[in-house]
């Protein structure tokens, strides 16, 4: 709970469902059920089939209820806009001190906030505009599928709705936030703070990165706050540097307990954590008035997706394989699995989060796919044990250009694998850093005809024929572009156009998207 992190994001999510050349054969049958046969190989070897089924009836109910809610006004609180269309700044940003003390008085007037004017205030405001606009712009894009969640817990408790974007100063609404001093999640939580309203932490699963949980740990946590000094705005001060420190400057300040009467006594940080508050809700209550512009980065709702309690250890590897999602799809719907595995613990609930779409076809097939699981898992338990004592074992150096799918390839192993065995809690590497790997069937004397330098891959299956040439433009991402071509997926652009990488996708790219 310490410190900004309004820093922006661009969250891109995959939800194509789609027939790879390589590694897939679906087949569809015209009856009650529709049944699909999927092919799924490891290391170019064919080690079995699942067939999925996906039931019409409750495909149908599904469809109705989601275009139910898409026409209501939950899907109409935020109108996304072209970001690259140019707007006139000037008539945007001529905030007069006058308007903005009218502003403020009437946020303070519907709020139990003390939002009161001072030159401060308005430095901040006006610094926010002229630095961050965009950065606000891709927040209220994120805070489309974040806010309602949030208001819904905040309304339980009956605390002020306007706390919502408390979590845009604590975390710039990143659910894997983490602070230079240990802080964790969207309400960034201390380990023992976590503990106290039960965020269990441990090496597969931290709840303060589990939106829900968290959200529901700083409800709890913000309402205990309010019941002791009877104040939201020492609550909030509170929140940010603990209850002893706001009771020393009350001391201080001789029994004073206005906010801006006590800041001059709160440490430092805290005394311009309110101060950002009430920035960051000033301009988002006024965000169009100002010509900040709501960025879209997430195609979907969050009523748009689902939960289902899982029976087995299951990794997100293995759920990309059967329902052909991908991690940054699992990561951003599921951020409290540190390692991307989902454990099977006695006394706990584990949920995996997925588009409605793919829940329906998780839970008609679930037998097989804890199947495929167990088949994994099973012969992960039986080669690890010779392997840490065999000389198969590899001390490899992280080098310029490495990325943990590209070592997880040469080495044909899992990317979750190498986590684990490195107990790394993030994808990031650094030039030098040493990995303890132990690969399926490597020879360790094939590295010294191999060159260090790092290659492109090549894709064998790039088709022949007519296509579309398509330009990357700023904001893009592969799975934005894969939903403006039907029948296109994430991985299809990257294998026709050489991808290895989303560091390579920049504007102005071109890309050549074949007919499906």
């Amino acid at each position: 709970m310490i410190k900004s992190f309004l820093v922006p994001l661009l969250l891109s999510i995959s939800f194509i469902v789609s027939a790879q050349e390589n590694n897939t054969q679906l087949t569809d049958s015209k009856n009650t059920n529709n049944k699909v046969t999927l092919n799924i190989s490891a290391n170019d070897k064919k080690d079995g089939s699942v067939e999925l089924i996906d039931h019409k009836d409750a495909s149908k109910i599904d469809s109705l209820w989601l275009q139910t809610l898409s026409q209501s006004s939950l899907n109409s609180d935020f109108e996304f806009v072209d970001p690259d269309e140019k707007i006139n700044d000037t008539i945007y940003n001529n905030l007069s001190t006058e308007l903005l003390k009218e502003r403020l008085a009437h946020l303070n007037a519907t709020t139990p906030f003390n939002v009161e004017y001072n030159p401060s205030l308005e430095r901040l405001i006006k610094h926010y505009l002229k630095t961050r606009k965009e950065t606000m712009g891709k927040l209220i894009g994120k805070a489309a599928y974040y806010f309602p969640m949030f208001e819904e817990h905040l309304d339980k408790y009956n605390i002020p709705l306007e706390i919502k974007y408390l979590a845009i100063v604590e975390s710039a609404l990143r659910p894997r936030a983490r602070s230079r001093v240990g802080a964790a999640g969207l309400w960034q939580f201390m380990y023992y703070t976590g503990k106290q309203f039960n965020l269990d932490v441990n090496s597969y699963v931290d709840d303060r990165h589990d939106p829900i949980r968290a959200t529901e740990a700083a409800c709890k946590f913000l309402k205990s706050l309010h019941k002791t000094f009877g104040d939201w705005d020492l609550a909030l001060a509170a929140y940010n540097s603990g209850p002893g420190n706001v009771s020393k400057a009350i001391r201080r300040s001789g029994g004073k307990r206005n906010y801006w009467n006590i800041r001059h006594n709160l440490p430092r940080e805290t005394a311009g954590y309110l101060p950002a508050f009430y920035a960051t809700l000033y301009l988002m209550e006024y965000a169009e008035e100002h010509g900040i512009r709501p960025q879209k980065f997430i195609t979907n709702n969050r009523f748009e997706t689902d939960t289902i309690v899982v029976k087995q250890q299951i990794t997100f590897d293995q759920v990309n394989k059967i329902l052909k999602t991908d991690n940054e799809l699992l990561e951003f719907l599921n951020p409290q699995y540190k390692l991307n595995i989902i454990p099977l613990v006695e006394g706990k609930n584990y949920t995996l989060r997925l588009p409605i779409h793919l829940i329906g076809k998780f839970v008609s097939n679930e037998k097989e796919i804890y199947a495929y699981a167990k088949t994994e898992n099973d012969k992960r338990e039986k080669t690890l044990p010779k392997l840490f004592n065999s000389p198969q074992r590899i001390r490899y150096r992280v080098r310029n250009g490495d990325y943990l799918g590209k070592i997880a390839k040469r080495y044909r192993v899992g990317v979750s694998q190498i986590k684990r065995w490195n107990g790394l809690r993030s994808n990031k590497l650094k030039i030098g850093q040493r990995l303890t790997i132990y690969p399926k069937g490597y020879k360790t004397t094939s590295t010294k005809k191999k060159s260090t330098k790092s290659k492109k891959p090549t894709y064998k299956n790039s088709p022949k024929g007519k296509y579309t040439t398509y330009t990357v433009k700023k904001g893009d991402s592969l799975w934005i572009i894969s939903r403006k071509f039907p029948k296109v997926s994430v991985q299809q652009i990257k294998d026709w156009n050489n991808i290895w990488s989303v560091k390579n996708l920049k504007p102005g790219t071109k890309l050549k998207i074949y007919k499906s």
